[in-house]
């Protein structure tokens, strides 16, 4: 069986070769550049628990000392105060986002690529001819070598400009300069160490609408303000100006500070019309543009990542049925859709200007708290993605029951103790195979020999090695809303397929069944006429 091909080396790219190699699976990772991307401090990412847990599991270490957790949310409007979210309570135990530079990020999953036999890496690759056919897809790349490379699929991760995309001819509607940002990174002593903030309204003169600070190690800082549409160009003069009078707004006086890189970026919104075609598929910025109001566009690429490594994983080892390969654009694209159309709908309460906020329901400290859901992870700017509607959901079953987690969202990161007495974290078992839970409290107290073998453990691990796809007995003391002898069916990429009231052997399988989208059949072909 030919490699997976993966074009584009950045975060989303990196992080699919290899969550493809934990689940055996070889790839060949082409990256148009040299492989030496420029460090820039100013540009920087903010990961969710679930992405940061993917990125774990697939190896991508980031040093301690240039990534950040923050210790709370502070949101300001003028000189008030109107939300203060400590992370310590926030999401029920919930560890907080993680922010880095992306270079870091990146630097991280190269070395894990480097470690990794499964992966190769090759540089100054750039895609020039794609085609595809019952048994595979062929990918030419206008290197000095003029090289020809044969895989089984074909992964687009190469940004917003993708080569990938436009050889498949597939559009990518939407809108142009949604948001217009300046951004610095600076090192100084703020009053809120380790917290990140957002001011709107700030009262010094060259505030503008909206700044926001969000600490690094070491009393780093990215500062961003947004910009007035069609404004002009940020001069440095004019930059250095803004940090200053922000510094002396929030500090009384301006502080001693460092300004280590600066820049001017740009958001757009746009979304690939289709995100597969035949065997070939779209992920991160090649699929999606979105960031607008705090929203983070490589939390979603990390996302495709682990929601498309699993379904190509279980089709190159046993074949995949259409109606598997065809549910990663089913899934995600309609996610990142409901992602875009709740940001676009808010722009006009948050951004429009005064005569039409005033028309609008809601106070101007709700709307500083939906303005805050999408740095936070929350609400229907920051959530993390339920596929409640998915087509690879089972059909119900009087056993099904209700727990904490609906079906389709994302399940909690529980305590759970495998076969071997190994207690970990549930996310840390993420990734290679179904996963089934038991929720049996008490057990943590009991010698592991004898519930192995006690009440319905045997029966339940008959029923798991029965199941059409590779899955593995876990056991949880709790779970939240869940009562004891209660089955969760878990997808590798973390999404709850069911919750059983008792074990269910039949209606274990026939989830199980529907979660990898029936028996396997041939990949269609289909001509790019039929994507747009």
């Amino acid at each position: 069986m030919d490699p997976v091909i993966v074009v584009g080396a950045g975060p989303v790219g990196l992080a699919l070769a290899l969550a493809l190699a934990a689940q055996d699976v070889p790839s060949v990772v082409l990256d148009e550049g040299a492989g030496e991307g420029e460090p820039r401090p100013a540009r920087t990412v903010v990961l969710r628990p679930d992405t940061v847990a993917f990125i774990e599991r697939v190896g991508g270490a980031v040093a301690p000392d240039e990534a950040a957790r923050w210790a709370a949310w502070r949101s300001i409007r003028r000189n008030q105060q109107t939300q203060h979210v400590d992370f310590d309570e926030f999401g029920a135990g919930e560890p907080s986002p993680l922010h880095l530079p992306q270079h870091a990020l990146t630097r991280g999953l190269r070395a894990a690529v480097a470690e990794q036999k499964l992966v190769k890496l090759v540089h100054r690759s750039r895609v020039d001819t794609v085609e595809q056919d019952r048994s595979g897809i062929t990918v030419h790349t206008d290197d000095p070598q003029a090289t020809w490379w044969r895989g089984s699929y074909l992964v687009g991760c190469d940004g917003a400009r993708s080569t990938v995309r436009k050889l498949l001819d597939i559009r990518f509607p939407g809108r142009t300069a949604v948001e217009r940002h300046a951004v610095a990174a600076l090192r100084a002593e703020l009053p809120w160490p380790g917290e990140a903030l957002l001011h709107r309204m700030p009262p010094w003169r060259t505030g503008g609408e909206e700044v926001t600070a969000r600490p690094l190690p070491d009393d780093v800082w990215r500062i961003d303000w947004l910009l007035p549409p069609r404004a002009e160009l940020v001069t440095p003069e004019a930059l250095v100006a803004r940090v200053r009078a922000a510094l002396a707004g929030w500090c009384g006086e301006t502080p001693p500070y460092e300004l280590i890189d600066t820049g001017v970026y740009t958001l757009h919104h746009r979304l690939a019309r289709s995100w597969r075609v035949g065997r070939a598929f779209l992920a991160g910025d090649a699929a999606h543009l979105l960031g607008a109001l705090g929203t983070q566009e490589l939390d979603e690429g990390l996302r495709d990542a682990d929601n498309l490594a699993w379904k190509l994983a279980l089709a190159w080892h046993h074949g995949a049925s259409e109606l598997l390969l065809d549910s990663y654009q089913a899934e995600r694209r309609t996610q990142v859709a409901a992602r875009l159309r709740a940001a676009d709908q808010s722009l006009p309460i948050l951004r429009g200007g005064g005569g039409l906020r005033a028309y609008l329901p809601g106070s101007a400290r709700g709307h500083d708290a939906l303005l805050a859901d999408g740095h936070l992870g929350s609400g229907a700017l920051g959530a993390p993605p339920v596929y409640d509607r998915s087509p690879l959901a089972p059909a119900p079953t009087p056993s099904r029951t209700a727990v904490g987690t609906e079906a389709g969202g994302p399940v909690a990161d529980v305590r759970v103790t495998a076969p071997d007495g190994n207690t970990v974290r549930l996310r840390e078992r993420l990734g290679h195979g179904l996963l089934v839970v038991l929720v049996a409290p008490g057990t943590g107290v009991w010698d592991r020999r004898h519930w192995l073998t006690a009440g319905v453990m045997p029966r339940l691990a008959a029923a798991v090695t029965a199941l059409p796809v590779k899955g593995e007995l876990l056991v949880a003391e709790t779970y939240p809303g869940a009562s004891a002898h209660t089955v969760l069916l878990v997808r590798p990429d973390g999404h709850l397929v069911a919750a059983f009231n008792g074990v269910r052997p039949a209606e274990l399988y026939a989830a199980a069944d529907a979660v990898r989208g029936g028996g396997a059949t041939a990949v269609r072909e289909e001509s790019t006429a039929d994507v747009n």
